[in-house]
């Protein structure tokens, strides 16, 4: 189980960056092109942004250069991804970034110098735009929170020191942290970040789970007060932008840009915690009884419900399960998923300095990249599905779109992706009667897919706004508070039938989505839209998976209550919410019964 060093990978098994770029060269052929586009644009229209002619020429000349600019940090920073040890993809990766904030600091004025124009000006702009007439609407959104053109070129040019907090965390987890191995009953056992998350929370002997479990917490928290400094900056530069744009709250500044309102972000936290929190409370109680377990602890969530009907699969066998699964979807998206396998667009590969968990890039005019660690087993089948989600989503808004009409708010952006898990699960359940693989499914659906964002997810959510209203009121976290803070979050939810033995108030160390402002709880809220929606497809058929592509060609026209609405669904209520938990609560009562028809519950 000792990881590799990414050089003695199998290439098989990585992604290829030639398919953004066939060379390093090529691509600093683009970054010139970049550089000389933007030095023209400059030249060109600072100063003249006075007409609706001019204002669209030059929003349709920064497109292209954005598109470039986008290529060029997508193959650098994605190198990075797969190697945090490999300082000389992090040295290029951070001086093509120090060179894009310079380049936006000097472009910065466009934006201000557009909401200088007067009102009529704007609307004939707007009206004459085609692929910048959102980017049009945007500015004039944005107008009552904007600073002077100085001030808005200084903040462009400091950029990439803002993003310093998460580069820390990065690198003291990816690169910093070395995890000894342990020992349990005369046997050693190597551990990393990536082998406890992708392994060990998932073993089924109970003394290699728990001792990984302390092992790992005794490791990261020789590292809570650099981690906590780290998230107390990002925290603090949130609230400080908050103030200075004059938005009245720092929820309301970080909510602006994903166009919903407070009363949509509060309901998927305050509703899950209170009506989900009883179903998996039951569903702990069920993995206690099965597993006969002395005590359900923290450490002991994670396990799957029957673990040796758990089945070990082969990449080869994820592409039919995949294309199989999501068939319904139609030929071309099947044939993206083929194309996804053979061209290498995923990145597969366990080694040392990756990144954990998964992501799924898509630079505008390329293919998608993936990125996971693969393990053979059937959740890496439905994260594969997860990540195509997102990649099939952004190849029809992208090829539907202007590259500015394609920045989809986070709240609704999980949506594709967790709606093709869903596909996925719904598809297995047809391919069998039996009893046990029944039960398997769902709790995979479960344990998996619900767990991951209405309960993993949606926990960071909790725990992330009680730290925002601290640092609202002026105050500031340290590790112990955030600690404290995250013991209240899970006994909150989990309540006397799960036991937080130490390490698990530590969980607020371990997420990278706490650095990308609200994020956490819109993985709840794309998997209520995609609920709905897998619930139209299987009862509607061809004519709910027409309306679920053309809302995924729409990419940012809309906004998320105008790209549910097009699926058929209002998350203007509460109901989409309430109908999922009670399917999520369903499932689990399924999965009971189940297991007392087998004798194990």
């Amino acid at each position: 189980m000792e990881l590799p060093m990414r050089k003695d990978v199998p290439e098989e098994l990585t992604w290829d960056l030639s398919l953004i770029y066939a060379s390093e060269e090529d691509m600093y052929e683009d970054w010139e092109k970049a550089k000389k586009s933007a030095a023209d644009i400059v030249k060109k229209y600072r100063g003249k942004l006075d007409s609706p002619d001019r204002i669209v020429d030059c929003l349709d000349e920064l497109e292209e250069c954005e598109k470039l600019m986008y290529l060029v940090s997508s193959y650098t920073g994605l190198a990075v991804e797969v190697d945090y040890y490999d300082t000389a993809n992090q040295e290029r990766s951070n001086r093509i970034d120090s060179e894009l904030s310079r380049i936006r600091a000097d472009l910065s004025f466009i934006d201000s110098e557009i909401m200088e124009a007067s009102d009529e000006v704007l609307d004939a702009a707007i009206e004459k735009a085609a692929g910048c007439k959102g980017k049009l609407q945007d500015i004039r959104r944005e107008k009552p929170h904007k600073l002077d053109k100085e001030t808005e070129k200084t903040l462009k040019a400091l950029s990439q020191t803002f993003n310093t907090p998460y580069e820390v965390y990065n690198m003291a987890k990816l690169a910093d942290m070395k995890f000894d191995s342990f020992t349990v009953d005369g046997k050693t056992y190597p551990l990393g970040y990536s082998l406890f998350e992708d392994d060990y929370e998932y073993e089924p002997d109970t003394a290699v789970r728990r001792a990984a479990f302390n092992a790992f917490s005794e490791k990261i928290r020789q590292y809570e007060n650099v981690t906590a400094t780290a998230y107390n900056a990002n925290v603090v530069f949130d609230k400080t932008m908050a103030s200075l744009r004059s938005y009245p709250t720092v929820f309301d500044y970080l909510l602006f840009d994903q166009k919903v309102t407070r009363e949509m972000y509060d309901r998927q936290i305050d509703l899950i915690t209170e009506k989900l929190a009883p179903h998996m409370r039951k569903y702990a109680r069920l993995l206690k009884k099965i597993h006969k377990l002395d005590q359900m602890t923290f450490a002991d969530l994670k396990l799957s419900v029957d673990p040796d009907f758990d089945p070990r699969v082969t990449v080869q066998e994820a592409n039919e399960y995949v294309r199989k699964g999501l068939a319904v979807m139609g030929e071309d998206y099947v044939s993206m998923v083929d194309e996804a396998f053979k061209n290498r667009w995923i990145d597969f590969a366990k080694n040392q300095g990756k990144s954990t968990g998964g992501f799924c890039s898509s630079p505008y005019g390329r293919n998608s990249f993936i990125l996971l660690s693969w393990n053979d087993r059937m959740a890496d089948v439905f994260t594969i599905a997860h990540e195509l989600g997102h990649a099939g989503h952004f190849r029809l808004a992208n090829a539907a779109q202007s590259l500015y009409d394609t920045e989809v708010s986070t709240y609704f952006v999980e949506a594709p992706s967790t709606m093709n898990e869903l596909l996925l699960g719904n598809y297995l359940l047809k391919t069998s009667e039996d009893k046990r693989f029944r039960r398997w499914v769902l709790s995979s659906m479960v344990g998996h897919t619900y767990y991951h964002n209405f309960v993993t997810h949606l926990r960071e959510a909790w725990y992330q706004r009680e730290v925002y209203k601290i640092i609202d009121e002026g105050g500031s976290v340290s590790a112990e508070v955030l600690s404290d803070l995250f013991k209240k979050n899970l006994k909150l939810f989990w309540g006397d039938d799960v036991e937080l033995i130490p390490g698990a108030e530590l969980t607020w160390m371990r997420q990278p989505h706490y650095y990308m402002g609200l994020y956490s709880y819109t993985y709840s809220a794309g998997l209520t839209v995609a609920t709905e929606a897998a619930r139209k497809i299987e009862e509607e058929g061809e004519s709910a998976v027409e309306a679920w592509k053309k809302v995924l060609s729409a990419g940012s026209t809309l906004d998320p209550v105008g790209l549910a609405a097009l699926a058929g669904i209002d998350i203007t209520t509460d109901e989409p919410l309430l109908r999922t938990i009670d399917r999520i609560g369903a499932m689990i009562d399924e999965i009971v019964s189940i297991s007392e028809e087998l004798g194990e519950a």
